[in-house]
């Protein structure tokens, strides 16, 4: 699709080697190795942003390979507008190069915040019903869709990340800016206007910085929810340590219950043994053997829980002195 200064747009196909042997270009540079790049070439500007993949002349702008990716909406009624030049961009009065890298850049970022805004709410609702104290254990369910989002979240901030380095190495070297000027190096006039004062490498490379913190700043959010997520794991490590230990606890206080009836049981044993004595023909005896085996068994249980209680209660910290 091919798109030019007075907002005409026209669709053909074309072989790749036809087209960078018309563009004056290398075969290697429609390749478009990269996911996030761009670069100029020869006096034209090559452009990937995902899915994207366009090449920016001073007159014209090709967009590569756009079938089947759902763009087609966004190409007829925002771009075609934006680059005749209706006011929605900054750039409407400079060179077309401009409000072409504008109006992508706006619509790489734009995706980029839509994906935001997309999973945002989803992770902070999750995230509410995880900590809620009333609920004793986290829902599994809720956990895999948290786990979902996570990987979801993860994978923007990747994009995010490779956005910013792209924009980032183009403004860390003054002669990448000056070569996506163009139109400076094409058009005489404008070469002239920017030796008399209109500097387009400096316009250029404000327009990239604008970008690039807008990129940071919906960098900032992920790592936010991300934070969160975190906060939100510690919550829930928290909450299993604590019934870990509160079964832990009821585990021992039975143990040692055992134990106690386990040792005044061994009176029991001795009576129920095939020997005789002058005890078993007294009926009273029966009865106080029973009581002595559970009162004894009570007694130590509850010297046993206090023992655990003493050595589970965490010691004071010891007392500073300030001279």
């Amino acid at each position: 699709m091919k798109f030019d200064k007075e907002g005409n747009v026209t669709s053909f196909e074309r072989k790749k080697t036809e087209l960078y042997q018309e563009l004056g270009l290398q075969a290697r540079d429609l390749r478009f190795q990269h996911i996030t790049s761009i670069t100029g070439r020869n006096n034209c500007i090559i452009m990937r942003m995902e899915s994207l993949k366009a090449v920016v002349t001073p007159q014209d702008l090709l967009i590569l390979d756009f079938r089947g990716l759902g763009l087609e909406r966004w190409l007829l009624w925002e771009l075609a507008p934006q680059l005749v030049g209706d006011g929605t961009l900054a750039t409407s009065s400079l060179p077309f190069e401009f409000r072409v890298i504008e109006a992508i850049l706006q619509h790489r970022v734009n995706s980029l915040q839509t994906r935001l805004n997309e999973v945002q709410p989803l992770i902070l609702d999750t995230l509410e019903s995880l900590v809620d104290p009333k609920l004793l254990s986290a829902d599994r369910s809720l956990l895999h869709v948290l786990l979902q989002n996570s990987k979801s979240l993860s994978e923007l901030e990747t994009d995010i990340k490779v956005f910013k380095e792209c924009l980032l190495k183009i403004l860390d070297e003054d002669e990448l800016i000056e070569e996506l000027c163009v139109t400076k190096w094409t058009d005489p006039q404008v070469f002239e206007e920017s030796s008399l004062g209109i500097d387009h490498a400096e316009e250029m490379e404000l327009l990239l910085e604008n970008y690039y913190m807008q990129a940071e700043a919906l960098g900032n959010k992920t790592r936010e929810l991300k934070g969160l997520i975190d906060d939100c794991e510690s919550v829930i490590f928290i909450n299993l340590d604590s019934h870990r230990n509160v079964m832990m606890r009821l585990n021992l206080q039975l143990t040692m219950g055992t134990f106690s009836l386990s040792l005044f049981g061994l009176i029991g044993v001795a009576f129920g043994m095939n020997l005789e004595s002058s005890l078993e023909e007294d009926p009273r005896v029966f009865w106080l053997v029973t009581g002595l085996m559970f009162l004894g068994s009570g007694l130590i249980w509850r010297r046993l829980l206090s023992f655990l209680g003493r050595h589970l209660v965490p010691s004071s910290p010891p007392t500073v002195l300030h001279l």
